[in-house]
């Protein structure tokens, strides 16, 4: 079984080291490393090393990976202060900020609501190897020494993909979400080809519809359902056929 590199995927953990209450901060684990996840996939010590050069707090690029939460591009509750990689993992140190969703969030935090973490990330093509190994159930895994970072999320419920989300709706309900995210895809899409404000945000709709587009083919591996995109909105289309070249045309990345 091949990966889908272009897809926008989610891995979860759920280590929270430390909290300071004076300075909003939280002391947390995005990725361990050197375990088999539900994906088959084995994290190497190193995978994160070029995006927190590119895109880490102490680089100069302006679309650092962001501090977000449900990972939802429209909903950044603060900062990432520190990035770096351990023996056991992707360490993280995070600012929640004083804007009413950073609040909220530090709250949750506090209450303890807030347990687990997500990153939002790309496979890298010639980063994956399949390893052979007859002593588990699978015969083998995949072994990860690279992913491109995008975010980290603060959520309810950890899991290593949206199956969670996907499998507590009723047939119907399906439909109807299925119906949304169309519509909210075409919606971005729009936005992005009509290229309008600053690269800051063109790049955070282009993540959004990485992430929308991947909810949708998650929803379309798991029941067969009929979409039409709205009249007026510009053809996205699905999987492996989705032409990014000409959504994001416009972006200057």
């Amino acid at each position: 079984m091949k990966k889908e590199i272009s897809k926008y995927s989610i891995k979860s953990t759920g280590e929270i080291k430390d909290m300071s209450t004076d300075k909003r901060e939280v002391a947390i684990y995005l990725s361990k490393f050197g375990n088999i996840d539900s994906d088959d996939d084995m994290i190497q010590k190193g995978a994160f090393t070029k995006s927190i050069i590119e895109r880490g707090p102490e680089s100069a690029s302006n679309r650092k990976v962001a501090f977000l939460r449900y990972h939802d591009w429209e909903h950044q509750i603060g900062k990432f202060l520190t990035l770096q990689e351990d023996d056991f993992g992707l360490f993280a140190v995070a600012k929640c900020g004083m804007s009413t969703k950073g609040e909220d969030a530090w709250q949750d935090y506090q209450d303890g609501i807030i347990s687990e973490h997500s990153i939002g990330f790309q496979y890298v093509a010639d980063k994956i190897k399949w390893v052979e190994d007859m002593t588990i159930e699978k015969g083998g895994y995949y072994l990860i020494t690279e992913v491109k970072l995008y975010e980290g999320s603060a959520v309810l419920f950890g899991a290593n993909d949206m199956t969670p989300v996907v499998e507590v709706m009723k047939s119907e309900q399906r439909i109807s979400f299925a119906q949304k995210l169309s519509s909210d895809i075409d919606s971005v899409a729009r936005a992005i080809t009509r290229g309008q404000g600053t690269d800051e945000r063109l790049y955070e709709l282009e993540m959004k519809l990485k992430y929308l587009n991947s909810q949708l083919l998650l929803l379309a591996q798991t029941e067969p359902i009929g979409i039409k995109h709205s009249v007026t909105g510009e053809p996205t289309g699905l999987g492996n056929s989705f032409d990014w070249s000409k959504v994001i045309s416009n972006l200057k990345i």
